[in-house]
């Protein structure tokens, strides 16, 4: 997956093929609401004015980025090596445990700067777990990631019923969720930091996690292309059998690659469980995982790439939920239909444009030469 082309540049396989995909899916959605009798120009517009046109839809927009980049980053580290690890749904769902169990226990008793990392830790470490078992039965049983991590996206979401009736549900309540956590237990929202220094914006549920999603995103690219660990990763990923020749331990890189993927998609658990719910609850992860995937796919494997997906994606959903509250005729569920052609044009059909894309600079560069 992180093979690119030698027939077009760079530029264009991360930036090029990726905005024409946009398009495709911008121009099939605008025939959609076309048909139901609306103005696709001016739908465009709602969608951009609600994800950008004020501090509360950039808050919003944001704040939708940030599970993105979290679920993106870790499907593209699993992508380096070849490993297509579709459960980040799961991870991020246990992950959001982890947080819970670490807040739950200590929040009457340490301050935020010791909660803050233990709840990083909690999160990572619990969405590593989950993410253990299909990479060794990958590694050492030759058991197909693709099966075993959406199983345990299943298993997951089982396992948090199970755990919020019987387990974390406040006694005597009949709503599955845990108690609110204490208010120092918190993430500090982008509102509050602002204000302290002077500065008023809308309230939204961006938090302090937006900035720690930038700093991952740094450190999984040094990871990645800075470090003996990430040469490794790729080389099994570009072929495993001449990374086992070349003395690496392949199943070593299998089990570390899918571990830390799964810390990642983890991460997800703080932005929503601190961040915003202040409580563990069910089905917070919202689909976030499996948009993880078109948000790698769109943005190339590549953290800057995965950042500007994300934002992209953050866009529909704040964008589609006000296009919906606007254009009565265009349903919540239509919003989902142009949303789903995204994901399918970014992520399913991604090197579509590609063949005639190659074609296009073969022809350039030979007219190029001839000229010369």
């Amino acid at each position: 997956m992180s093979k690119t082309s030698s027939t077009i540049p760079k530029w264009a396989d991360v930036l090029l093929i990726p905005i024409i995909n946009l398009f495709m899916a911008l121009a099939v959605s605008a025939m959609i609401i076309y048909l139901v009798g609306e103005n696709p120009i001016e739908a465009l517009k709602l969608m951009i004015e609600g994800a950008f046109g004020s501090s509360e839809g950039v808050g919003y927009t944001l704040y939708y980025a940030t599970n993105f980049i979290f679920t993106g980053l870790a499907v593209a580290m699993a992508f380096h090596a070849m490993l297509f690890n579709i459960g980040g749904e799961g991870q991020a769902y246990i992950g959001g445990l982890g947080v819970a169990v670490i807040l739950l226990a200590l929040d009457q008793y340490l301050p935020f700067w010791i909660l803050l990392p233990l709840a990083l830790i909690g999160a990572m470490l619990f969405g590593a777990a989950w993410a253990a078992v299909p990479a060794y039965l990958q590694a050492y049983r030759g058991s197909h990631i693709v099966i075993t991590t959406i199983m345990f996206n299943f298993i997951a979401a089982n396992l948090m019923v199970y755990l919020l009736v019987n387990v974390f549900i406040l006694p005597g309540s009949m709503t599955p969720e845990s108690r609110v956590f204490e208010e120092i237990a918190w993430m500090p929202s982008i509102q509050s930091i602002f204000a302290t220094l002077g500065i008023e914006i809308s309230d939204s549920p961006l938090n302090l996690s937006f900035i720690i999603a930038l700093i991952v995103s740094l450190i999984v690219w040094i990871y990645i292309w800075h470090t003996r660990w990430g040469y490794e990763m790729r080389s099994v990923g570009f072929s495993e059998k001449a990374a086992t020749y070349a003395g690496i331990n392949t199943k070593r890189v299998i089990m570390i690659t899918m571990l830390i993927s799964g810390a990642l998609a983890g991460l997800a658990g703080v932005n929503e469980i601190m961040g915003v719910q202040h409580k563990l609850m069910l089905d917070f992860v919202a689909g976030y995982g499996f948009t993880g995937i078109a948000v790698a796919l769109m943005g190339r494997n590549h953290p800057v790439g995965i950042i500007m997906a994300s934002i992209l994606f953050g866009a529909l959903f704040q964008g589609g939920a006000e296009l919906s509250f606007d254009m009565p005729t265009i349903s919540k569920e239509m919003v989902f239909v142009i949303q789903g052609l995204i994901i399918l044009f970014s992520g399913a059909l991604a090197y579509m444009s590609r063949p005639w894309v190659e074609k296009i600079f073969i022809i350039f560069s030979k007219n190029t030469k001839k000229g010369a």
